[in-house]
């Protein structure tokens, strides 16, 4: 009887959805008729954008048909077009009823039809809600609604969830008053005997419930309520029959049958004894880890309700974890939720007086919901904390009974002692008063590290991470020598006597593969091994330089693995250094290829290329030729404005640090590339371009940029900075001989002390700095200009004010003698020796900081440079106008200002 009431309910739902088609078809006939009549039937744009008004369902079908069809080539030229014609479809009513007809043909192309059901998604997330733009009529949603219950018989499983979602996000607004029918059509489909429309209808049930149950207004959730009384006990004993059926087919051996009632069960806990080799058994453990989550969910959600199945719980879960019973049939995840349900209970507030309830920090983020590791420390960890007098004797025995060394023949001994170890570290807080660790490091700990033999490196690593883990809770001072020297003798590398013979086999085992992908396996471990042992690969690498062009011709056709080479390309390159500039002629074609947008490969080895460009830059000792010529593919590269973005301004960086002379050429680039060198190249015309500008406003302009520089001097933080602004205010002053205005640094070399780019920067001077403020030439040609000082004069006391501010933040006293000294004065750079775990400066490194002692505020002494600052002033003004002139500056500046002064 009920089969036949859900079969007359979705006969009467088919037969809606079939009258709505017609009705929509004649619709289609009446309204073609009209616009033939009016003419207006003949604009051919109109037929484009909804063909299916003047046509039948199925004549519309196939023309949505052919561009769906279109829009799943991979050829360019036929799928952007398909693209742009199925957008301006979408807001066209009747193309979800086209699209409905299409993905519910089952003669279809699967590809096609798997399109369709995701632009019917798509557009129900856009489009359905009444107040949406463009939002579906009433009338064709009812005609939809009918349509996507009328059979649960889709035999293709990626198309039935996306249908069963799409069903789900339509009930979520529509469900239930607007689509009463759904939820009782759904019960009795479930009901049906034929196994595909069962699966398919028991899914959508699973998606639908799913959706409603996510909804949070107080209505929806009373709907929802009054919803899953009534489909609750119905969905019990599904899963009740199901499961039943499940059992009996496993141990009766019908394992095809037991895999289809499984793909109907939510947990089956007696199916413990399937084999691992059994097709059940993938099945089985994602259903265990549902039920498992349902647990944990209820122990979360309702701790109260969860009471009085506390005993159970832990008894099962330390039985499968913890005991022999597990053995054999458990799996990983199925342990870390076992865990996560003993962690739960252990540290639930709901299970704890109030007195009792503290908060306990937890690091490592959330990886110890998932994996193993993670979660048996953390479990450990809050057992401990909760009962920690019971539990730090039993920990403290198996330390003392762990003392001495260990057989380093016996496997299970290292790693019993592994354990314990990591244990004492876990807790090292817990134990700070029960462990002398002083005597433990110096009696016990200190000889294991000094145990040399491999198989001896487990405990070894775990020593140093428990000395790192109780460091800071309890370990004195005057240990540390012995310490670091014990570290140190770890990190001598003793595996570089094996770099040769192994760098050599690996060579030859590239030579010897034929598959692409194992050539990529053994050159990702070549690159690893370059990375790591760094400069010291060079004696090495010979044979592999001279095999990678053939590699890199030979896999014309295999993208990926053209990645690997460039990989192992930069990692080689870095290893080189400066020495790499010998693989040019097979390495800068490989960069110009990589990164030419106009290259079909580009899309595979853009990113990879783009990196290998830099560090070949940042290597090279010298700008070649054909190391210029690669950058004509910058243009089109800037163009894309990609996430590469970043790596083209440090390659263009690259190239100014490389040779600024001969890459910036062009004024207009020089400025856009780096503002930083550029306005360097053009000293000589800032005078006159100046010049033509201020045009007589010379006064008002340097008066409002000192006034500004001044007031906004705080904003500077570094030293660095503070003291360049110190020395362009002070450059400002005049001498009394215009034609001598450039001052000399300590190394002879002639110096103008105003930014080039000082006036465009005033407004952020945060941006001024050693670097990014190259000391430009704005001589005081202006000066020839002004018929008074009056504007200088007016700033002096604020110019003097940031001096003095500039003298504080870099003067340093000499003990000694009691005078001062500039801290910042570089004479000469000597280049540190890197060590054994630092990476060698590169190419670029050392550019940067040659060009950094070349800077005024490393050759130029601010106290000197103040002193012969404020002698012009007084040979310029003499002697009665510079006292005046001195009598606008504070007292105390002055006092501070004369004792920097001392000894001039």
């Amino acid at each position: 009887m009920l089969r036949s009431k859900g079969a007359a309910k979705v006969t009467k739902s088919a037969k809606a959805y079939k009258s709505s088609l017609e009705s929509y078809s004649r619709h289609g006939e009446v309204l073609c008729s009209l616009l033939m009549g009016s003419g207006l039937a003949s604009g051919v744009s109109f037929l484009a954008l909804a063909p299916w008004i003047f046509m039948d369902l199925n004549s519309a079908s196939a023309v949505v048909l052919r561009v769906l069809t279109q829009a799943t080539s991979q050829d360019t030229a036929l799928l952007k077009p398909a693209e742009e014609q199925l957008k301006q479809w979408e807001t066209q009513p009747g193309f979800y009823s086209v699209l409905l007809n299409i993905f519910t043909n089952h003669s279809l192309d699967v590809n096609v039809r798997w399109l369709a059901v995701l632009y019917f998604k798509n557009g129900i997330d856009r489009y359905w809600r009444r107040v949406a733009p463009h939002a579906l009529s009433e009338e064709e949603k009812t005609t939809l609604r009918a349509g996507l219950i009328t059979n649960f018989n889709e035999p293709v499983n990626q198309i039935a969830t996306q249908i069963s979602v799409l069903i789900a996000k339509v009930a979520r607004v529509d469900c239930p008053r607007q689509w009463p029918e759904l939820i009782p059509t759904l019960v009795e489909s479930v009901k049906v005997q034929d196994d595909l429309q069962q699966h398919r209808a028991l899914l959508t049930f699973y998606h639908v419930t799913k959706t409603l149950s996510s909804k949070r207004l107080a209505a929806d959730r009373k709907l929802f309520y009054d919803l899953t009384t009534s489909i609750y006990s119905f969905a019990c004993s599904l899963w009740n029959h199901h499961t039943d059926s499940f059992l009996q087919q496993i141990y009766a051996g019908n394992e095809g049958a037991a895999a289809n009632s499984l793909e109907r069960t939510l947990l089956s806990l007696k199916g413990r004894n399937i084999r691992p080799e059994n097709i059940c058994r993938d099945r089985l453990e994602k259903t265990i880890i549902l039920f498992t989550k349902v647990l944990l969910d209820f122990l979360d959600q309702h701790p109260f309700s969860f009471t009085a199945l506390i005993q159970r719980s832990l008894e099962f879960s330390v039985s499968y974890v913890f005991t022999e019973a597990g053995e054999g049939i458990v799996f990983e995840q199925f342990i870390v939720q076992c865990m996560n349900i003993i962690k739960m209970i252990v540290k639930n507030y709901a299970y704890k007086p109030s007195k009792n309830v503290e908060a306990v920090e937890e690091t490592g983020g959330d990886s110890w919901k998932y994996s193993l590791r993670p979660c048996a420390e953390v479990l450990f960890m809050d057992i401990f904390h909760e009962y920690n007098q019971t539990l730090t004797p039993v920990l403290l025995e198996m330390v003392h009974n762990l003392q001495g060394p260990t057989n380093i023949e016996d496997t299970n001994a290292i790693l019993i002692k592994d354990a314990v170890y990591n244990a004492v570290g876990l807790t090292a807080y817990e134990l700070f008063d029960s462990v002398d660790f002083d005597q433990w490091f110096k009696n016990q700990l200190l000889a294991e590290l000094q145990v040399s033999h491999d198989r001896y490196k487990p405990i070894r690593r775990r020593v140093i991470w428990l000395i790192g883990q109780w460091i800071s809770v309890k370990f004195k001072s005057d240990l540390r020598p012995v310490l670091y020297e014990a570290i140190r003798n770890l990190l001598q590398d003793r595996d570089l006597v094996y770099l040769e013979s192994m760098f050599t086999l690996l060579f030859q085992l590239l030579q010897e593969v034929t598959q692409c992908d194992t050539k990529m396996h053994v050159l990702h471990v070549l690159s690893y091994v370059i990375e790591r042992v760094n400069m010291q690969i060079r004696p090495y690498v010979g044979c592999l330089v001279q095999y990678l062009p053939l590699l890199w011709k030979q896999s014309e056709e295999h993208n990926m693995l053209r990645c690997a080479i460039l990989t192992t390309l930069i990692h080689l390159v870095q290893g080189l250094g400066a020495d790499s500039k010998n693989l040019y002629p097979f390495l800068l074609p490989v960069i110009q290829l990589s990164t030419d947008v106009s290259q079909p490969p580009h899309v595979y080895l853009l990113e990879d290329g783009l990196e290998l460009w830099l560090v070949t830059l940042e290597n090279s000792p010298c700008l070649t030729p054909e190391l210029l010529r690669i950058f004509d593919n910058m243009s089109a590269l800037l163009e894309l404005s990609s996430e590469n973005l970043k790596n083209c301004f440090k390659i263009i960086n690259a190239y100014v640090f490389l040779s600024s002379s001969e890459f910036l050429q062009v004024v207009e680039n020089v400025l856009k590339v780096n503002p930083v060198l550029g306005p360097q190249m053009f000293q000589p015309l800032l005078p006159s371009v100046f010049r033509g500008i201020i045009d007589g406003e010379l006064d008002q302009i340097l008066g409002n940029m000192i006034e500004m520089w001044v007031d906004r001097m705080d904003n500077i933080t570094q030293p660095e900075r503070r003291k360049l602004s110190a020395l362009a205010l002070l450059s400002l002053l005049p001498s009394l001989n215009s034609n001598r205005v450039q001052q000399q640094d300590s190394g002879g070399n002639n110096l103008t002390l105003v930014p080039s780019d000082a006036i465009g920067k005033l407004k952020n001077l945060e941006r001024l700095s050693l670097s990014h403020n190259p000391i430009g030439s704005i001589q005081p040609f202006a000066f020839k200009g002004l018929n008074k000082l009056s504007i200088i004069q007016d700033k002096f006391c604020g110019i003097i004010n940031i001096s003095v501010e500039g003298l504080h933040d870099v003067m340093t006293e000499d003990s000694e003698t009691g005078t001062y000294k500039d801290c910042m004065l570089m004479s000469h750079f000597e280049e540190p020796k890197a060590t054994d775990d630092e990476e060698p400066p590169t190419e670029q490194d050392k550019r940067k900081k040659m060009l950094a002692l070349k800077d005024p505020v490393h050759t130029v002494s601010l106290q000197q440079f103040i002193y012969e600052k404020l002698k012009a002033q007084q040979e310029l003004l003499g002697e009665q106008g510079f006292q005046a002139l001195m009598e606008t500056v504070d007292t105390e500046i002055v006092a501070q200002l004369q004792e920097f002064l001392q000894g001039f």
